[in-house]
């Protein structure tokens, strides 16, 4: 039997939070309080903890954990070694470039990253995974998204190199939520379609 979309919803919402909400929350936080040092310093942090405390507990890290531990790292390590300021603003760019490569990768490799990165957040029974409709949503859908990091990357550090810090953030932010929410739409109508189809399908 194939999972209702809202349930699928309940179970990626709370990881949702933590994994993206939470980070984001923290870093803005820290950086209105202790500036930018300390915000990246609260931000490597707040990524660790969540790793260190899934192990000691001897829970399953979500891949989205190990990229964001791997971005974030060598986001860090990158300001703290040239002490420049814009360098914090576009490693993350860098970094995004890597992960859509990776994307891309692993559609050639027949493991699509975005179908290892949704059963980081809900559950799918192996039926459907292993159905050919579903092998083809995840792969074209891990296709899709290598573009779309691959676009707000470009368009994040083209806004960084001809606008001000100001303008960069506020044009960045709006750039990124409208390529993000658009792709986001199209994966989930994309999907809903796929499990209905599926639903449908004779056993």
């Amino acid at each position: 039997m194939l999972p209702r979309l809202t349930a699928l919803a309940r179970q990626a919402i709370p990881r949702l939070l933590e994994g993206v909400v939470a980070p984001l929350a923290v870093f803005y936080t820290a950086l209105m309080i202790l500036g930018e040092t300390g915000a990246l310093i609260a931000a490597v942090s707040w990524v660790y903890l969540g790793v260190g405390w899934r192990l000691v507990r001897k829970v399953r890290v979500p891949a989205t954990m190990f990229l964001a531990a791997v971005a974030i790292t060598a986001r860090a390590l990158v300001a703290l070694w040239t002490g420049n300021n814009a360098v914090f603003f576009l490693t993350p760019e860098f970094g995004t470039i890597c992960i859509s490569m990776i994307f891309l990768a692993s559609v050639r490799l027949n493991r699509p990253m975005v179908q290892k990165l949704t059963l980081d957040y809900i559950h799918l029974p192996q039926a459907v995974l292993k159905h050919e409709r579903m092998r083809r949503f995840f792969a074209r859908i891990t296709l899709l998204w290598a573009f779309v990091l691959m676009a707000n990357s470009t368009v994040s550090i083209w806004l960084f190199l001809n606008e001000s810090i100001g303008a960069y953030m506020l044009l960045r932010t709006s750039a990124v939520a409208a390529i993000s929410g658009f792709a986001i739409t199209f994966s989930l109508w994309t999907f809903k379609r796929v499990l209905r189809r599926l639903s449908h399908a004779p056993a």
